[in-house]
């Protein structure tokens, strides 16, 4: 098909500018009201639960869930859905789990849970490398997925438009901090959902608005196996591995977690799950629409000629059904919908190398407010330069892949010493340390081991034989904690579980 991708086009151009302007207005708004590390971190504790709920959506719903899971259905039918399926199933565990321990326990980050009976200072040392990790994996797949979009829409250099993203992101987090990222978060969740379900409307008006009739074209077109299983991932251990990391992973990613201390207490942060759960529910039911949509009204070979990784699929099809304005308002939102999450990501990032680094591990708690705040946006401008370079490094990865691997890490790294810190009496520092580092480093050599680097990127022999190394790295974090606790016993750090049971339910104040 022809398109106008690659071309300027002037009302994504004036989206963009007015999303910019827009944001930069709240930034200007929020720095006003950035005062002290509790407002850059957490907005005060000031964010009501719906308002929680949309921030929590926005940052859920990345580029890879626009951008990356539309073009894996688009070129992979059926099997692209377990991205959506995995990415949704995680949330009942972050309502049972996770939600009210957190909101309870902690202060910025998640590790201050874990490390509230252990030792904090190796604690914190071993968190640090998994959120880190997490955290630039995520970046790479908001990166790339930017650098694509704003290089087709605008005709720019790839680099340059990486260059772009980081540098209003860093404005957005380094002068707003979080009161500026979840009103961003809010509007761009409102602009994503709006924009997702006009564009789902329009190509079921194909089809008489009848679903079963798009996927009967799909199949007619492609063949019956677009709408079964087995196309993307064909080895059904590769399937429960990834179902495995995207299900837990959801409640081990950093930029999640720290929203929950935005809130007032655990009733308001159980509250904006909910809502959360809802609002990312019925987008992921939309990428289904979006993907087969793709499929049969753009075509395969027209979406993998503009991008390999078919993540331009959604900007395609809005322009296949609605034009080249429609596409410059589907296109600004996605150009909204990365900003902000990696805006979200950076903060995070920034939270976790000043307040759990510096902080208290180099100053051992004793930094007054003034230098707190200073270290946190300088993190956060070191943040960005890596986001920058990452994007750069790996131009041409699918998103929703990208995103997939660091919900891996998630999982391994940082869920079971998390789940294991708030209902295990007998967890130890040295089995909380030993695991976060196994399931950083294990997720890590896995990944560089599989067929994705080593056949993909590298052309050789693949020597770890999984796509997606959760099936073998989450029960070895666990392993690995359980074993050293019981073999290396602290008695005192299970007395302390006692105090960490009570503010777990109670809260910290009573």
């Amino acid at each position: 098909m022809n398109t106008a991708l690659g071309e300027p086009n002037v009302v994504a151009i004036a989206f963009f500018v007015l999303f910019i302007v827009l944001s930069l207005a709240i930034t200007v708004w929020a720095s006003r009201r950035t005062r002290t590390a509790d407002h850059f971190y957490t907005a005060g504790k000031s964010v009501t639960a719906w308002q929680n709920g949309f921030a929590l959506a926005g940052d859920y719903m990345s580029a890879a869930s626009f951008l990356g899971i539309a073009g894996l259905v688009a070129l992979s039918g059926f099997d692209g859905l377990i991205y959506s399926i995995g990415f949704l199933v995680g949330w009942p565990i972050v309502t049972f789990l996770i939600a009210e321990p957190l909101r309870n326990m902690g202060r910025y980050t998640f590790v201050d849970v874990v490390a509230a009976r252990l030792r904090p200072r190796p604690i914190r040392i071993a968190a640090s490398s998994g959120s880190l990790s997490v955290v630039a994996f995520y970046l790479i797949a908001q990166m790339v997925g930017a650098g694509n979009l704003v290089h087709l829409l605008f005709g720019m250099r790839y680099e340059m438009a990486v260059v772009i993203v980081g540098v209003v992101m860093l404005a957005y987090v380094l002068f707003g901090g979080m009161i500026a990222t979840t009103w961003v978060q809010i509007i761009k969740a409102v602009l994503l959902l709006g924009g997702a379900t006009v564009l789902a409307l329009l190509v079921l008006a194909r089809f008489h608005f009848n679903p079963l009739a798009l996927f009967a074209e799909a199949a007619g077109r492609y063949g019956a196996n677009v709408l079964a299983p087995g196309r993307q991932v064909t080895d059904p251990i590769d399937a429960v591995s990834l179902g495995l990391a995207l299900m837990l992973g959801t409640a081990g990613l950093p930029h999640i977690l720290m929203r929950f201390y935005t809130v007032k207490d655990a009733q308001t942060a159980r509250t904006s799950v909910g809502y959360a759960t809802a609002i990312i529910g019925f987008f992921y039911l939309l990428t289904f629409i979006l993907g087969f949509g793709a499929m049969v009204i753009v075509g395969r070979d027209a979406i993998t000629h503009v991008d390999a990784g078919g993540n331009m699929a959604a900007p395609l099809l809005a322009e296949a059904v609605g034009g080249t304005p429609f596409l410059g308002f589907i296109a600004a939102v996605a150009f909204a919908t990365i900003l902000a999450v990696v805006a979200g990501l950076a903060l995070s990032g920034a939270a976790t190398l000043s307040h759990d680094l510096w902080v208290n591990v180099v100053r051992d708690g004793h930094v007054d407010e003034r230098e707190q705040l200073r270290v946190a946006r300088t993190a956060t401008v070191v943040l960005a330069i890596i986001a920058i370079a990452l994007g750069m490094a790996f131009k041409g990865q699918n998103v929703a892949y990208m995103v997939g691997l660091a919900f891996a890490i998630a999982a391994s790294a940082n869920f079971p010493a998390l789940v294991l810190s708030i209902f295990w009496r007998r967890l130890t520092t040295a089995g909380a340390q030993a695991s976060m580092i196994t399931g950083t480093v294990s997720t890590l050599l896995l990944i560089y081991f599989s067929p994705t680097i080593q056949t993909d990127m590298l052309k050789h022999a693949a020597i770890f034989p999984l796509r997606n190394p959760g099936i073998v790295s989450i029960p070895l974090s666990f392993l690995v904690a359980v074993v050293i606790s019981l073999a290396f016993p602290v008695a005192d750090e299970q007395r302390r579980f006692a105090e960490l049971e009570r503010r777990v339910h109670l809260g910290a104040d009573t």
